[in-house]
């Protein structure tokens, strides 16, 4: 089944607390995943950010809106447990918990959801309402920016000369740590369409090891297992075994099999994931607003 909304999560929890004893988020989480019996994918599914698996994040902020209308109590850090509230709740439980019900019942919770100062803003019931968590809605927010952006730096790059985007390959790969210094990446990469290689650059500070680059800036043209092929001849022509293929359009799935497959190891970065990577590194972007997600300090308040 589909990892349940966290508004699906709060009655299965409230009841798993109704035994009266002390509970901690990880043993809850395993007895809800149980419960909705999730695969092993499901329990493990991350948020888009990386930071947090998806159904522990659900099952935290159903605790937290549990704990905020007052059905639920924090005796200690780390632990909770039902309060008398919660016990009223479970001899007559409705048949789902939502945010709707907290809100039209307790109204600690409309204390709770209520704008923090009287300037227009509006509740937090609009993420709540939905079936997403709070952290979860701001993510995708994040995401539909970001998939944005993407497109409008490629759609640039794509704008740009030969040569422009030339330097801009090198301004990335020394922005990603490869090259040394700007200059020395320059003197040391030589867009001259030499044999099938467009140029090379230093994989590190020291030049013990260097890479091949093939550029190719196409609007349309799908990179095909031919070109790839004629890449790694040349890679043989100079006796490498790395070589980075960036183009601003992107790869045909024949030309990435066969760049996985072979022994060399040469890397393919489509138009999407230059950008991504432009992003990543700063370049040719710029920030416009920054939003920091913090959290309770555990140690600050140890005795």
């Amino acid at each position: 089944m589909p990892i349940p909304d966290f508004q699906e999560i709060t009655l299965p929890l409230l009841k798993l607390s109704g035994d009266q004893n002390d509970h901690t988020l990880p043993e809850t989480e395993e007895a809800l995943a149980n419960f909705f019996q999730l695969t092993q994918e499901e329990r493990v599914e991350m948020l888009p950010s990386g930071t947090q698996r998806r159904f522990a994040n659900r099952v935290a902020w159903a605790k937290v809106y549990l704990t905020k209308a007052g059905l639920l109590l924090s005796p200690r850090r780390s632990v909770y447990r039902i309060s008398q509230s919660g016990l009223d709740l479970l001899k007559n439980p409705p048949p789902h918990i939502s945010v709707s019900f907290l809100k039209e019942h307790y109204k600690e919770i409309r204390e709770f959801l209520k704008p923090s100062k009287d300037n227009g803003q509006t509740e937090v019931t609009s993420a709540g309402e939905s079936s997403t968590t709070p952290r979860e809605t701001l993510e995708a927010a994040y995401e539909v920016l970001r998939k944005q952006l993407v497109q409008e730096v490629l759609d640039r790059v794509k704008q740009t000369t030969p040569r422009y985007f030339e330097e801009l390959v090198v301004d990335l790969l020394v922005g990603m740590g490869y090259g040394g210094t700007l200059s020395d990446a320059g003197r040391a990469t030589q867009f001259t369409n030499d044999e099938g290689i467009d140029g090379v650059i230093k994989q590190d500070k020291l030049g013990l090891d260097v890479i091949y680059v093939q550029a190719k800036k196409y609007t349309d043209k799908v990179v095909g297992r031919p070109d790839v092929q004629a890449f790694v001849g040349a890679l043989d022509g100079k006796h490498a075994n790395k070589g980075v293929f960036i183009t601003t359009s992107r790869f045909a799935d024949s030309a990435i099999t066969y760049a996985r497959d072979i022994s060399k190891k040469v890397v393919l970065i489509d138009g999407e994931q230059l950008a991504n990577y432009m992003i990543d590194y700063n370049l040719g972007v710029s920030t416009s607003a920054t939003f920091t997600l913090k959290r309770i300090d555990n140690d600050y308040f140890e005795d």
